[in-house]
């Protein structure tokens, strides 16, 4: 199942950001269209970047009239938000799988694979700074796309803890900060996003959020593992 991002993109003179489910009303929207000014909006970002992206070129570039774009988005920032959340939508739910390391480790890999692997990637790349300073643009991606992302954590966290693997006291926003953080470290300053650097992003936090339980079988491991390399290890009488 896919994750449904939408909200109000209209800006309300007392929530600058509001988080409502979009009522569109008037005339039935052209499929075709839509699609067409979407893949538009995208190629120019890719291409261009937000600073240079305007609505009258994504119309040329979709074949419509700007009429049409601004009937369904009043700023290209509403424009770009809803790209997102389309591009976004199917990297953010984590689903049950009975195994909480298996879970969290989901929580990277989604991020990473959207990265690296779908049209997410590139557009996040022309926008990250913008999401970072422009409010228009990056308040509702972050009420939108990155809450949905908390959330999903949170399930998972919730999933940790009834079953005995995670402290009653783990932190779900920590935790989404400490399992995604590093995959967008990486995107910015560089270092390669590969499964054996997901696995090691998951086992920090893992020992950082395990309870009790967990943590005293991960200590009796350690153990059990020092104390056969131990007995592996030639004596005197072997060497000589």
């Amino acid at each position: 199942m896919t994750v449904q991002l939408q909200r109000d993109l209209t800006p309300d003179a007392h929530d600058p950001a509001p988080a409502v489910p979009v009522v569109r009303r008037g005339r039935p929207r052209s499929d075709r269209a839509h699609r067409a000014i979407l893949d538009a909006t995208r190629e120019l970002l890719v291409e261009n970047g937000f600073s240079r992206l305007c609505l009258e070129h994504v119309a040329t570039r979709a074949g419509v009239g700007k009429a049409t774009i601004y009937r369904r988005w009043p700023t290209r920032e509403a424009l770009v938000l809803e790209l997102l959340m389309e591009l976004a939508a199917p990297h953010i739910e984590i689903e049950d799988m009975g195994d909480t390391h298996a879970e969290l480790l989901a929580a990277t890999t989604h991020a990473m694979r959207a990265l690296t692997e779908t049209p997410f990637g590139p557009v996040i790349r022309a926008l990250l700074s913008h999401i970072a300073g422009n409010p228009a643009l990056g308040d509702p991606f972050r009420a939108a796309v990155v809450q949905a992302r908390r959330d999903a954590v949170a399930q998972v966290m919730a999933r940790g803890i009834a079953r005995g693997d995670l402290r009653p006291d783990a932190d779900a926003d920590v935790a989404t900060e400490l399992l995604v953080g590093p995959v967008y470290f990486r995107l910015m300053f560089g270092g390669e996003l590969t499964h054996e650097f997901a696995e090691r992003v998951v086992d920090a936090v893992s020992r950082g959020f395990s309870s009790a339980r967990v943590g005293e079988a991960r200590r009796r491991a350690v153990r059990t593992s020092g104390d056969a390399m131990t007995n592996d290890r030639p004596t005197g009488a072997d060497r000589g």
